[in-house]
C-alpha cells in the first residue's frame, strides 16, 4: 500500500557488458596531433554592448533598492530605540513622583 509504484520505462534496457578487448598501440606518423577540446552542451552567453549596459543598470538598481530597504530598516530600529528611551525616562519620573508622595 505504501510502496511506490513506478511507471514502466519506454526505453529498452542497456546492452550487456562485454569483457574489454586488448588493443596494441599503433605508432602515429605525425607528432603534431592536437587533442580536440571537449565540447560543452551549455549555451554560450554573448553580451552585446546594449545588453551589458542593461545588465549594469539592473545591477545598480538592485543595489539601490536593497540599500534603501536596509537604511529604512535601520532608521526604524533607531526611531523605536529613541521612543523606548523617552518612554523609559517619563515612566521613571512618574514613578519617582509617586514615591515622593507629590
Amino acid at each position: 500500500m505504501f510502496t511506490p509504484k513506478y511507471p514502466h520505462s519506454d526505453t529498452p534496457p542497456p546492452p550487456a557488458v562485454t569483457a574489454p578487448t586488448v588493443h596494441t598501440p599503433v605508432p602515429v606518423a605525425s607528432a603534431s596531433v592536437v587533442p580536440a577540446a571537449p565540447v560543452s552542451n551549455r549555451p554560450v552567453v554573448q553580451l552585446t554592448p546594449g545588453s551589458a549596459l542593461a545588465l549594469a543598470a539592473g545591477g545598480g538598481a538592485v543595489v539601490l533598492v536593497v540599500g534603501a530597504v536596509l537604511v529604512s530598516l535601520l532608521l526604524a530600529v533607531a526611531v523605536t530605540g529613541v521612543s523606548v528611551a523617552v518612554v523609559t525616562v517619563v515612566l521613571r519620573l512618574l514613578v519617582n513622583d509617586l514615591h515622593k508622595g507629590r
